[in-house]
């Protein structure tokens, strides 16, 4: 039985059970909710009350103590550094990261979503205050950024692309998005995946890299999940999400479940979000 001073592992669990089911959480409203399950006002009082018994030295302690290791810290970075990796980069057939210097920070973008403000703690380093997100650049051998890594439930590598490709993707996917059209192949696709995942082998080469490898992470909940949900019994297209990723509410023999997919060019499965409910 965990007590108080198992705090932080008890809210990074919470995060990993909640991301599992596609349910975004961020560390420190998990942090939060752990706080109040204690009964404790906030955070910064549970921390408190840990520190005062010897616990972990990397739990947060009050002022003058040094700052927990989950604070990062936001330095300065030069302007031109900036202004370098302002561009567009691919997250897939259907979605752009923009990258926009705005003053001394930046303001990145996803294909359907709102701007949000990114902070440097390194010079190829940077964090998002109101989500929880990081992001590294990539540069090669001449110092030109050839790509980025965003750290957010995984790591997605995205390359670089020119603003005329990036055109190109947004104009399809606004397409997609007004049409309100089922592509081919995401509704059997979906089986597909939600078949393999309950048998305990899931087809990888079905998938892309990066969704493979979130798949094999999250696979152990994943399956637990679509076992209690049971058979699929029925599937309903609901229409195409912001990032031109198609929208099915599906009917288990024990319940429901909502999911967000997209195939590439190939007809492989890029994208793939399941949450509960219909």
């Amino acid at each position: 039985m965990r007590d108080f001073r198992d705090a932080k592992a008890m809210g990074q669990t919470l995060r990993e059970a909640l991301g599992a089911k596609s349910i975004p959480l961020t560390q420190s409203d998990s942090l939060e909710l752990i706080a109040k399950l204690f009964g404790q006002r906030d955070w910064n009082t549970l921390a408190a009350r840990i520190q005062a018994t010897g616990a972990a030295s990397d739990v947060a302690a009050p002022v003058p103590q040094p700052p927990p290791d989950d604070v990062r810290q936001e330095i300065a970075v030069a302007t031109p550094v900036l202004d370098r990796y302002a561009g567009y980069y691919q997250l897939s057939e259907q979605a752009v990261l923009s990258v926009m210097r705005d003053g001394q920070q930046l303001s990145i973008q996803l294909t359907g979503q709102r701007a949000v403000p990114f902070f440097a703690e390194s010079r190829t380093e940077f964090f998002a205050k109101e989500v929880d997100a990081q992001i590294s650049f990539v540069t090669g051998a001449d110092g030109q950024v050839t790509s980025l890594i965003l750290h957010q439930n995984g790591d997605k590598l995205m390359p670089r692309i020119d603003a005329a490709a990036a055109q190109q993707i947004a104009t399809r996917t606004t397409e997609r998005v007004r049409n309100q059209s089922a592509a081919p192949g995401t509704e059997a696709a979906l089986h597909r995946l939600f078949e393999s995942v309950t048998s305990g082998h899931p087809n990888y080469d079905d998938m892309t890299p990066a969704l493979a490898a979130a798949t094999r992470e999250h696979l152990p909940n994943m399956q637990r999940s679509f076992e209690d949900w049971g058979a699929i019994e029925s599937t309903r297209f609901l229409g195409v999400g912001a990032q031109g990723e198609d929208v099915y509410s599906v009917r288990h023999e024990n319940g429901a479940s909502h999911w967000r997919i997209a195939l590439d060019a190939k007809g492989v499965i890029s994208t793939a979000w399941v949450s509960p409910g219909p």
